[in-house]
């Protein structure tokens, strides 16, 4: 069963492949790790409703899942490894490496992506996963020297030809790092932060020029963008956006940022727009503002999955309505 029609899947850039445009991230379903001191997961999690929430989303038509061996230190491979038994074909599964790990406290403890690690990330993630491949391998680590770069693709690569990954990619937003990785027939993919208020225009230039994918994370800006958080908003400090980490950018020690929040205000009814929920609405942002996008938000439940994946059914925004967010932008991004 599908939910979606050939209008709502995209091609996976110059692989070929196709998945429904708006996919599934697995961060939040991983439950707890810990990064930099901190919680760098999402609370507590419910391993059944995480499996029932995915095979929802199988069915409504998100066949791209993207998660990451760092979340939960392996949880999110084994728990969506668990959730497509008997249904691998459904899906185009897509995680990462990089940064390693000790799964005893399930604690973040450095970066390696040399061709060793590779090689022994990507058995251990082909294990979790329940699977003899992976749709696509991507690095997770965002800035690497040139030569540390031009080691991982070989290496990419050369899994590639083995089989046990048919495509790579990389989550940085440095676009010419990303450009230098053409070079490498098995690279088709990047992830960047990209929603209504971290555009990466540069990026989405290079991918729409060389047929790279586009990946995207932080879709909803860590949920902010849902419009559920108001000013009198505490996360916990047990979840990441509550665990004071610096580079969480809608929220500053567990609350809301308040000059996010007036910029949210003045879109509002924009991103509402043909009924849309606000979630819907910058997921529809996403997706008007280039045909390579593919949105990633994260879930932890069936509801969350619903409501993000009806966004392909409401489709990309209008242009008109794309025209008049990049006005406001402008005006309140301005120096008062």
């Amino acid at each position: 069963m599908t939910g979606t029609t050939a209008a709502h899947r995209r091609t996976l850039g110059r692989s070929g492949l196709s998945a429904g445009a708006v996919g599934l991230g697995g961060w939040a379903i991983g439950g707890h790790f810990i990064l930099d001191g901190k919680p760098d997961g999402w609370g507590e999690v419910d391993d059944a409703q995480s499996i029932r929430a995915i095979h929802l989303g199988l069915e409504m038509g998100a066949s791209l899942i993207d998660t990451a061996d760092a979340y939960g230190t392996g949880h999110s491979e084994e728990v969506i490894g668990r959730a497509l038994a008997g249904r691998r074909t459904d899906a185009i599964v897509a995680t990462k490496f990089g940064f390693t790990h000790d799964r005893a406290t399930r604690t973040l403890n450095g970066i390696d992506v040399s061709p060793a690690y590779i090689a022994r990330a990507c058995a251990a993630s082909l294990k979790r996963l329940a699977t003899d491949h992976i749709d696509l391998y991507q690095i997770h680590v965002g800035e690497l020297a040139d030569d540390q770069a031009d080691a991982a693709g070989e290496a990419l690569e050369k899994l590639a030809e083995k089989g046990a990954i048919r495509f790579w990619g990389w989550s940085t937003d440095n676009a010419g790092a990303a450009r230098r990785m053409l070079k490498f027939p098995h690279f088709v993919a990047v992830q960047q932060e990209l929603n209504v208020f971290v555009d990466g225009p540069e990026m989405l230039a290079l991918c729409e020029e060389s047929n790279l994918a586009s990946l995207n994370r932080s879709p909803l800006g860590m949920g902010f963008l849902t419009g559920k958080f108001g000013a009198g908003a505490r996360l916990s400090p047990t979840e990441v956006r509550g665990a004071g980490h610096g580079w969480v950018r809608f929220f500053r020690e567990g609350r809301p940022h308040p000059e996010y929040l007036r910029r949210l205000d003045a879109l509002r009814a924009l991103l509402q727009t043909g009924g849309r929920t606000l979630a819907q609405g910058a997921l529809g942002w996403i997706l008007a503002r280039s045909p390579n996008t593919f949105p990633i938000p994260g879930f932890k439940t069936e509801a969350q999955v619903r409501e993000n994946l009806a966004a392909m059914e409401k489709g990309p925004l209008p242009a008109s309505t794309m025209a008049e967010i990049d006005a406001i932008l402008a005006e309140e991004m301005e120096p008062s």
